[in-house]
Formats: C-alpha cells, structure tokens, sequence
C-alpha cells in the first residue's frame, strides 16, 4: 500500500514523450475514469465530458482531425510536421480529453471550471496512485474550436477542454523538476 503523504509530496507527471508504452488496464481506466466524477461539485452539475481514446482511435483522430486542422491553420507545412501533428494521441496508450460544459444554474461559472479541473486532477493523480505515467496537457488543438466540436463540444456554449490527459504503461521516468519553495507561496493571515 502507498503512503498517501508521500505520495502526494512526491507526485510528478510524466512528460507524454517520455512515457514507456502500454495503457492503464481495463479495470484501471475504469477506475480512473470514476475517480474523475467524485470531485467538489457545487450544485452537483457534473459541467464535464471525457473522450475517451484507445487503441486505434488515438492514430484516427490524429489523421482525421489533428494533422488536417493544423495544416488549415498554418498552410504548406513539411510532411515531418504534419507527422507530428497526426501522432499527438499515440504519444500514450490512453489519452482522455475532458470537455468542460457549463451548465444554467446559480453556480458561477468559475466554480464550475474549477470542478472540471478538478476531474482532471483527480484522474491523472488516481493513474499516478495505481503506478502509471501521466500529464495533463493544454497544446494548442486545447484552444481550437473545430477542435473541440470534432470532441463533441460547442463552443457557442462555453464548452472549453479542460485538459487532455495521457496515461502511459508504468511510471518508470523518475527525473523530478525544482518545486515552488513553500514560504514563497504560503501566507499565514493573521
């Protein structure tokens, strides 16, 4: 069993380009998928979607979406860029893009954001807790609005993606970055 605190003191993100290759198991993603839904919530609105993308679907919308719509945006552009483009989602064995989807309610929409934030924290540090490789990343096709309709979102309605998360095989990259200094960031009101 892990230790929570040391857990939470050590967590770190695996960049997706470095992660080992494999995907959370069947009866993890589902795990991790359901670790996305318990977050505060106030109003209980759930203002969030997953797409979700395995196995060939990941190439797919890379080559349907991805690599067509950056060479819309940017023209003639050479054939090792548009690889690239088309290869984002295969970067890692399980890549689940969250849509934020406000909701009418009395809940100001900043709440609502940060409940589909939290959705994405919480999936990536329940695959980090079961031993897998993650990042939660905003690239550019984060931002686009083509983009986000070809995920089922609407931006007419403030729907956004929260983030794109990669989950890889097991955590085994463990280079850390410099962390903020607490008193730096840490103000006792008094």
């Amino acid at each position: 069993m892990i230790d929570p605190t040391e857990f939470f003191l050590t967590r770190r993100s695996v960049r997706a380009v470095d992660m080992d290759p494999g995907a959370p198991s069947a009866e993890d993603q589902e795990t991790i998928l359901a670790a996305g839904l318990r977050v505060p919530d106030h109003g209980k609105l759930a203002p969030f979607q997953f797409v979700v993308f395995q196995g060939a679907a990941r190439a797919k919308f890379g080559e349907e979406v991805l690599a067509p719509r950056y060479e819309e945006l940017h023209g003639n552009v050479e054939p090792d860029i548009v690889a690239r483009e088309q290869g984002r989602f295969v970067r890692a064995g399980l890549v689940v893009a969250v849509v934020f989807t406000p909701r009418e309610a009395k809940v100001p929409v900043w709440e609502q954001q940060m409940a589909a934030g939290a959705a994405c924290m919480n999936m990536l540090t329940c695959a980090q807790a079961l031993g897998y490789a993650g990042q939660w990343l905003t690239e550019w096709y984060s931002y686009d609005d083509k983009v986000l309709a070809a995920l089922g979102g609407d931006p007419e309605r403030g729907h956004k993606v929260a983030g794109v998360l990669y989950f890889g095989g097991k955590q085994s990259n463990t280079k850390d970055r410099p962390r903020p200094d607490p008193k730096n960031h840490i103000k006792i009101w008094s």
